[in-house]
């Protein structure tokens, strides 16, 4: 049988190599899962170190959410993986490729406008990927989270919301993919540098306008109400010389119940967002845990097109808490986190497109993925980016999941070094019940997959010596 392979061309050992590499990582992914969903089965009770910081209904409301949410990515995972293979061993992408130029040919452009093609291939990809997976999404959002007292939207809302998801993903992903072809077109010898700088530029404007002309069309953003909480986190903001302009709210409870926080801008213009549900004295679910049966119907009526109805009541954090959050994520920002992730991920980024320049020329590539005739650059970077470099992917991602770790209890201590260790502790645990997580993790689990250390361990930290 080695024999056998080894005799075949390049491009076959190159189609299969692929395939068996991808299908390997979701056995190995699967396996991990299996090992997660074993806690998740046999973990009845909670553990005597828990005791004290959480109650037995919440634990086994968490463990039957993450319980359902395991399962659902069982047979998510294996339809994307099944889906992908069939796509390679049907030459899904190359009959794509050949619609997309009968379509481009109809409107007047030859097989020598490539990149006018490639943005329709393009689009007709991601409406294909949008499609498969909204009946998943779907399920997702109206099954599981509404089950487990998440979900806010209605189907008409999630509908709306997804097609103008799609709409401005098209308007940012065609113009910037047409001048990156064009740029590797015309770039030379070089033109990998031209391309890494150009993505650089694009990452910057993107990350700085997200918040203030992109999330705005999706989310209500109101600046924070003159107070105490405005007046404290403004005075925190200074003592470290975090360079605050404006604080906002971001109104995530109409989707979900689910919360965070988060800082943007660059240089002198840093803005903080806080979602409503994680402000205890803000949440609307919290009021509307007042209201009398029948008022979301009320207010669906009125226009409103969240559900109103009570989910997880009296949640999200009180103010001192608040502010011990905002201490850890100021932290990210005053030990260097967001820079150096940044740099790692441009240094990437440039290593990416050096590599795409030297192996864009080999044409048993582009004959192993079903291009005998033509080499189109958007099919290559498909190719090269996706395919072959999904082991060095996979190293990658394992990589930045165990420094992303050594970044939050760096932040948690930060945050404990500015006199806020016993509201981060509380708040932490706040967060955990509010988001249903469960606090045991199999120890292979959580290493190749927790970006963020499981609850026990920050705990532990927190209430630990103190580390220089």
């Amino acid at each position: 049988m080695l024999l056998e392979i080894l005799k075949l061309p390049v491009e076959d050992k190159i189609f299969y190599a692929v395939l068996v590499f991808s299908w390997t990582v979701y056995i190995w992914e699967a396996y991990l899962a299996y090992r997660q969903r074993k806690i998740y089965r046999t973990t009845m009770h909670v553990p005597t170190e828990l005791g004290k910081i959480m109650d037995s209904e919440t634990f086994e409301k968490s463990r039957l959410y993450q319980l359902d949410k395991s399962n659902f990515g069982f047979w998510s995972g294996l339809y994307s993986e099944a889906e992908g293979t069939l796509i390679l061993l049907l030459g899904g992408i190359p009959f794509l490729w050949k619609v997309s130029g009968i379509l481009t040919t109809r409107f007047g452009f030859g097989p020598e406008y490539e990149i006018s093609q490639s943005l329709v291939f393009l689009m007709l990809a991601t409406l294909f990927s949008a499609l498969t997976g909204l009946p998943w999404s779907l399920y997702s959002t109206f099954v599981i989270e509404e089950k487990h007292g998440f979900n806010q939207q209605t189907v008409g809302f999630f509908l709306k919301d997804a097609l103008k998801k799609f709409a401005v993903t098209q308007c940012i992903l065609l113009p910037v993919t047409s001048l990156l072809l064009y740029i590797i077109k015309i770039g030379g010898d070089y033109f990998f540098i031209y391309a890494w700088l150009f993505t650089l530029i694009v990452s910057l404007i993107l990350v700085t306008i997200y918040a203030d002309y992109i999330a705005p069309l999706f989310d209500k953003f109101t600046p924070l109400p003159d107070g105490e909480l405005k007046s404290e986190i403004e005075s925190m903001s200074k003592s470290i010389y975090f360079p605050l302009t404006k604080i906002y709210v971001v109104e995530g409870s109409k989707r979900s119940s689910h919360s965070n926080a988060y800082f943007y801008g660059f240089f002198k213009n840093k803005r903080i967002v806080l979602f409503d549900t994680l402000l205890e004295d803000y949440s609307p679910l919290n009021k509307s845990g007042e209201k009398e049966p029948g008022t979301g119907e009320e207010n669906e009526a009125a226009g409103n097109e969240s559900k109103s109805k009570p989910k997880n009541k009296k949640q999200g954090c009180s103010n001192p808490e608040v502010l011990a959050v905002l201490g850890h994520e100021l932290g990210h920002w005053k030990l260097g986190h967001t820079v150096k992730n940044i740099v790692i991920s441009q240094m990437n980024s440039f290593l990416c497109f050096f590599l795409f320049a030297v192996l864009i020329g080999r044409k048993e590539l582009f004959i192993a993925f079903g291009f005998h005739d033509t080499q189109p650059t958007l099919i290559g970077l498909m190719i090269i980016f996706q395919f072959i470099f999904s082991p060095y992917n996979e190293l990658l991602s394992f990589c930045l999941t165990v420094l992303s770790r050594r970044f939050e209890f760096q932040a948690d201590a930060f945050a404990r070094n500015m006199g806020r260790s016993s509201e981060l502790y509380s708040a932490l645990i706040k967060l955990n019940k509010d988001n249903l997580g469960f606090p045991v993790a199999d120890w292979l689990f959580s290493m190749w997959h927790y970006s963020h250390p499981p609850l026990l361990e920050r705990l532990r930290a927190l209430t630990g010596p103190k580390q220089d």
